[in-house]
């Protein structure tokens, strides 16, 4: 049986999906409606259930299977289901939430080690010892937590996989420039998004926290290192501690998206790009595997609105 991304465009379906998000909003005319994330193993897509009543809305809830007959469209550009008809799964069907959940292709112990490992490579030893404590602290979170509510690495253990990525290109760097502060790196890659554990909710139905909507990842890693420091009694105020702080809240690279400071150490510099080319190319990957060649992918939100075509003969 196909999976809800393996679809064709005007397809018909019958399919037992998790909602992972069902955001009420209300249309020109006055009605409410359902805005739908609907999500299997293969990944998620969109449907609107226009004119939902009190009931279907307390009904159709975010962490619920549902049996859902539907048609495959595509709208501006991206993929969307047509609502036909939709019930919640019976406790004698497939009804677990876990069983539609998208993970990383790596396994979490496989994930943990490497990161471990990684952690011995550390020398600096102010670095080596906030980043073993924040882990340790967040070690659930950190491995279980999508790296985004949506765009990329946006699924179960997506934020460890992000860091392993990321961790293996930081490497493949400081291996091709001997400057760089490979345990600065190293550090900053591992904290820059931990701060997700607190601005999203979890992997199930993943939601923006209080926090991370009034605060951000960014400030909020950087408030773990100086919790870190007053437990570990480091003085924050050490070199080593400013340019770690340095490291996570540069990350983003502009202003305008997010970051309160631009990068002004080589390691920042490094560390932002190797963030923009995993994600990038992990929303890339995540369109053209569910493209056939000579065909152009969906538009991807987070890369401009932009589609990409996959060529036939190379």
């Amino acid at each position: 049986m196909k999976k809800i991304r393996e679809l064709t465009v005007d397809e018909m379906f019958e399919l037992f999906l998790l909602i992972k998000n069902a955001d009420v909003r209300t249309a020109k005319n006055g009605k409410k409606f359902i805005a739908f994330t609907f999500q299997d193993t293969s990944g998620t897509i969109d449907g609107k259930y226009w004119d939902a009543s009190e009931e279907e809305i307390s009904r159709f809830i975010a962490g619920s299977v549902i049996l859902l007959n539907g048609k495959r469209e595509v709208y501006q550009g991206n993929p969307q289901v047509k609502i036909i008809h939709m019930r919640v799964a019976r406790p004698d069907e497939p009804s677990e939430p876990a069983l539609y959940m998208e993970r990383a292709p790596l396994k979490r112990e496989e994930m943990v080690e490497e990161i471990n490992q990684t952690v011995f490579e550390i020398t600096n030893a102010h670095w080596q010892r906030i980043v073993r404590y924040l882990l340790t602290q967040y070690q659930k979170e950190f491995f279980d937590y999508p790296a985004a509510k949506r765009n990329h690495h946006a699924f179960a253990n997506g934020l460890a996989y992000h860091t392993v990525s990321m961790l293996r290109l930081g490497k493949a760097i400081c291996k091709e420039y001997n400057e760089l502060n490979a345990a600065l790196l190293y550090s900053g890659i591992i904290l820059h998004d931990l701060g997700k554990v607190k601005e999203l909710s979890g992997a199930m139905t993943t939601e923006y926290t209080l926090s991370g909507n009034l605060i951000g990842h960014l400030v909020l890693v950087d408030e773990e290192i100086t919790k870190a420091c007053i437990a570990l009694k480091i003085d924050e105020n050490d070199e080593d501690v400013i340019v770690l702080r340095h490291m996570v809240l540069a990350h983003h690279g502009l202003l305008e998206y997010g970051s309160p400071v631009r990068p002004r150490i080589m390691e920042a510099e490094v560390l932002h790009q190797i963030d923009n080319i995993d994600a990038s190319i992990q929303m890339m990957l995540g369109s053209v595997r569910q493209t056939e060649p000579g065909q152009y992918t969906d538009r991807i939100f987070g890369l401009d609105n932009r589609s990409f075509y996959v060529p036939k003969d190379i």
